[in-house]
């Protein structure tokens, strides 16, 4: 009768794991080279925002990854699709990092837990079922800056809201964030509704 880590090796979960990591670590290279075209773009909140979600997935990668241990020392193959988002403007990079989480949520790890689940390893399973309910969250997020970045209203409300810079923390009660931070001199891209802190 083989052993759990036999058992393991042969499974579809471990595989699943697999492109789980790799799925979370181009996640987070495709948000970091969406900061650097949000920073070149002069909104720093923007690229705060892939860069807080960039690390965030980071961490879901460390947790996939450490549950292969079993495996240490092989190679394990693991076929997948996975996106290519090259856009030349910052809506469509957030748009498609939307869709991406949603699908990695209702999708990808639904369908992961199931097999860990059916194959036995329930803690794997409860594994994809939270890092899953995360990415809803990030998707969430990303769809709420897409949608004011579409309206033009990131920096603009139709009510008092108070403005936070991200910089250096100044709060100011307005219906549009500051062009310029008046204590630390950083620019409106700066700015962030005190709602959205820190990325709600």
């Amino acid at each position: 009768m083989p052993n759990k880590a036999e058992t393991f090796a042969r499974s579809e979960t471990h595989i699943n794991l697999m492109r789980a990591f790799a799925g979370e670590s181009q996640a987070r290279n495709r948000y970091t080279i969406a900061a650097g075209m949000a920073r070149e773009k002069n909104l720093y909140v923007v690229q705060q925002v892939f860069l807080f979600t960039a690390d965030q997935e980071l961490t879901h990668a460390k947790q996939f990854y450490r549950q292969l241990a079993d495996l240490s020392g092989q190679t394990v193959r693991a076929d997948g699709t996975y996106p290519v988002d090259l856009y030349p403007d910052l809506l469509s990079h957030l748009r498609a990092a939307q869709h991406n989480e949603f699908q990695e949520w209702e999708h990808d790890y639904a369908h992961f837990a199931d097999v860990a689940r059916e194959e036995g390893f329930s803690e794997i399973a409860k594994t994809f079922d939270m890092i899953a309910d995360i990415e809803k969250v990030h998707g969430d997020r990303f769809g709420r800056f897409a949608d004011l970045l579409e309206s033009e209203k990131l920096f603009v409300s139709d009510v008092k809201v108070q403005w936070m810079c991200l910089n250096c923390g100044m709060v100011i009660e307005s219906t549009r964030a500051p062009a310029m931070c008046p204590v630390c001199k950083h620019d409106q891209g700066w700015f962030i509704r005190m709602e959205m802190v820190p990325f709600h």
